[in-house]
């Protein structure tokens, strides 16, 4: 059973600097990509960023590109979001999710998810 467990979330301010992390445990060959996803109040979920499992390609969502920079470290079965340069629209509960492909960001055909961790940028 594929398990996805979020941490590293809570209150910075603009400008900042967090990492998430995504531990991933029962992970199987079935699954080729991790994915990170936020969504806030009132807002539909988005993808943000995800990465390949097998030869680390990632993709980005327009609004993170050149700040978030995701990486992955197979020995310890966690995929980490390094994000920077925060701004209050970044605010959002943030979850992992495990996934076939990273052509797609629609969270519909992403299976496995984590409960989320809150970040929350703000003066």
């Amino acid at each position: 059973q594929v398990q996805l467990v979020e941490s590293g979330g809570g209150l910075v301010q603009p400008g900042g600097s967090l990492r998430l992390s995504c531990a991933v445990s029962g992970f199987t060959l079935n699954y080729y990509a991790i994915g990170w996803f936020r969504q806030a109040p009132g807002k539909e979920r988005e993808g943000v960023s995800c990465i390949s499992i097998t030869d680390g390609s990632t993709y980005y969502a327009d609004s993170v590109k050149g700040r978030f920079i995701i990486s992955r470290d197979n020995a310890k079965n966690t995929v980490y979001l390094q994000m920077n340069s925060l701004k209050p629209a970044d605010t959002a509960v943030y979850y992992c999710a495990s996934g076939f492909t990273i052509a797609s960001m629609s969270p519909s055909l992403w299976g496995y998810w984590g409960q989320g961790t809150q970040v929350t940028v703000s003066s």
